[in-house]
């Protein structure tokens, strides 16, 4: 029997079709790997074993399969009382596991545990001001009503209240260590397990953080179909049985195309695999095989107008017109606009043209305006959902690590100072503050960073020195005074004397290259900037980068040459010369995570960082662990100083 599981039906939920191509090997999955390291990354297996000792004396179904599991919990619902983790439930072609089930004679509550924080405020976290589910909790809403229906039609007899279990962010921590108690490890078949640390009494649990909240009457408005403006075609249940029966005959479901497929992960097309993405768009276009090799509409930044496209018809970039983008007009000082810099990439698509473009005059003026010696920072950063220590709430802000290079007026390099808190259960924020003072104090350098992260950090931290008054910190005062120096926050109208200059902006303000194919990621210029410049590649292509380099480095031993090519001559990136964080996971399928802006600034790092935290590891691999994080870290810096290098050799050869 093929089932329509729980993990099934939200992929179908997220477009009937992929529901054909999940689980099949022939098909390359670009997120293959992505629910073990954003679990890992966010605490996800810990939540649930914690959620379990808020419920004592459960049977735990550990066994995979079908039979095996609905045969013990079949007899154990027998029980008049019982609680059973990992239920196994089938329902004709249906089949779920349920987090937690608590059975009190014929009343069962049905826990579905998440990873997820919500503010206590049930109503007005899950349902918008129109009273319809608001559009981010709908896939876990989904979930509980999915597994709701099933349960119902297997057990009718029973009377069912539905529960999400979430982090409650209004719910501090009342003892240290608490996430030190949930330790990852893995058994033969590489099956995630936690294993219990210490005492996991409810006194040592202390205050409950994750909450159960009531949603029958949410999980009731999906199935009567209420839960949005516009009703669908068919009915919460005949979805199911449409999925379900597609399923278990294995055929393919129609959906139609659109801006959704941008983030599609069967794109893949590599190793022989087929592309899922490929499949369903030949179906529904003439496109043939090769006009995928052309740039798609999705490849156009920052770009509402792509459902609109795609239903005339356009599907390319080049296919583009400027009525489809609007106005174009630069911004009142000059820089590129956003409609500017849109027109700009399809120009160049349409006309084949892969010279970059630089408003010479703009980068100039800015690049001037910038003070010797400059400074480069960022940050890596972790928000987990079970706090690390007493009086902190699920996903505060962790800063944990921090690298800073340094530029001087006569074009010296260095790698001057890092920042790494390695020990477990160690509030580490004030002191990566005062750390990061230190460094910077002593002139008044500009500061850069790349995007918004390094901004907010700081500002979360400035709130946390104001509101952990039980924490003794001698300098408070003066920690908050470097903040407010070096960030901004727009909304009060305050702007630091020594505001940290975002060069993604200036990438925005003055800079294209066509091959980022629109992204502004440093992952991303980075790569164009090698391909592109002439200058760095001879520069770097030396082994000048080192501890007794031309340019210093703290943690590369032997000199470095950055500039290294494949078999296919192309440039190889320099964080795929970095040694792999995930010693189970290629690092070719950690890429996608890693380098995706929307989980993290810093995927690998905050991964990496939570496998110290969070999993059993040898003295030595825990030393590999720290020298990637600090090398890994080191190279997001030097990615700014080769950036700013070269649009430098950019001005003095064409100023």
């Amino acid at each position: 029997m093929r089932y329509l599981t729980k993990s099934r039906f939200k992929i179908a939920s997220d477009c009937p079709r992929k529901l054909y191509y999940s689980g099949k090997a022939e098909y390359g999955n670009a997120k293959e790997n992505d629910d073990f390291l954003q679990a890992l990354a966010e605490g996800g297996y810990q939540v649930g074993e914690l959620a379990k000792l808020y419920y004592p004396g459960g049977h735990d179904i550990v066994e995979s399969g079908y039979e095996t599991p609905l045969k013990r919990t079949c007899a154990l619902l027998q029980q008049e009382n019982v609680i059973i983790y990992e239920a196994a439930i089938r329902y004709r072609n249906l089949f779920i596991r349920i987090d937690i089930l608590e059975k009190r004679g014929n009343h069962i509550k049905l826990i579905e545990v998440k990873a997820k924080s919500f503010s206590g405020d049930e109503e007005g976290t899950f349902v918008s001001k129109k009273g319809y589910v608001s559009s981010g909790w709908r896939p876990y809403l989904y979930d509980v009503a999915f597994q709701n229906f099933v349960l119902s039609r297997a057990f009718p007899q029973f009377q069912i209240d539905s529960y999400l279990m979430l982090a409650n962010k209004s719910k501090a921590a009342t003892v240290n260590g608490l996430n030190q108690k949930f330790q990852l490890t893995k058994n033969q078949e590489k099956r995630i397990n936690v294993k219990l640390i210490g005492d996991t009494s409810p006194e040592a649990l202390g205050e409950k953080i994750l909450t159960p909240v009531k949603v029958n009457h949410l999980v009731e408005m999906i199935h009567e179909g209420n839960d949005t403006p516009d009703r669908a075609e068919l009915s919460f249940e005949e979805r199911i049985w449409h999925y379900a029966n597609a399923y278990e005959k294995d055929q393919k479901l129609y959906q139609a195309i659109g801006k959704h497929c941008a983030t599609c992960e069967y794109k893949v097309q590599e190793d022989g695999k087929r592309s899922g993405f490929m499949e369903c768009w030949k179906e529904q276009t003439p496109l043939l095989d090769d006009d995928f090799k052309q740039a798609l509409i999705f490849e156009l930044w920052n770009f509402r107008g792509k459902r609109k496209c795609i239903e005339e018809g356009i599907y390319h970039l080049a296919g583009v017109e400027q009525e489809h983008i609007g106005e174009i007009k630069p911004k009142a000082d000059g820089r590129l606009s956003q409609k500017e810099r849109q027109w700009l990439q399809v120009e160049k698509e349409k006309l084949n043209d892969n010279t970059v473009y630089i408003d010479y005059d703009g980068l100039k003026a800015e690049l001037d305006s910038h003070i010797y010696p400059l400074h480069f920072i960022d940050f890596e950063t972790s928000m987990v959902a079970i706090p690390f220590y007493k009086s902190s709430v699920p996903y505060e802000q962790i800063a944990f690590q921090y690298s800073h290079h340094i530029m001087y007026a006569d074009g010296k390099v260095e790698h001057k100072s890092q920042f790494l808190s390695t020990a477990k259960g160690e509030f580490p924020n004030f002191e990566f503050v005062r750390s990061l003072k230190a460094d910077l104090e002593g002139d008044e350098g500009t500061i850069f960073r790349f995007a918004e992260h390094e901004n907010t950090v700081l500002n979360q931290i400035k709130q946390q020195l104001i509101e952990k008054v039980h924490i003794e910190v001698p300098d408070r005062d003066e920690l908050i005074v470097f903040i407010d120096s070096i960030t901004h926050k727009t909304q009060e109208g305050r702007y630091g004397e020594r505001d940290m200059v975002d060069m993604c902006q200036v990438v925005k303000d003055y800079y294209y290259d066509p091959y980022t194919k629109g992204s502004n990621s440093i992952k991303a210029v980075l790569p164009a900037v090698l391909k592109r410049s002439g200058y760095i590649q001879k520069r770097y292509g030396k082994p000048i980068y080192g501890k007794e380099c031309i340019i210093s480095s703290l943690n590369f031993e032997e000199a470095q040459i950055w500039i290294q090519k494949g078999t296919s001559g192309q440039i190889i990136s320099p964080y795929k010369l970095l040694p792999n964080l995930f010693d189970d996971i290629p690092m070719e399928e950690a890429e996608a995570f890693i380098m995706d802006d929307d989980i993290s600034n810093g995927g690998a790092a905050l991964t990496a960082y939570a496998k110290m935290q969070f999993t059993e590891m040898t003295e030595s691999e825990r030393n590999l662990v720290i020298s990637g994080l600090l090398r890994y870290c080191e190279l997001d810096t030097l990615a700014m100083v080769i950036i700013y290098e070269y649009w430098l050799s950019e001005l003095a050869t064409n100023c």
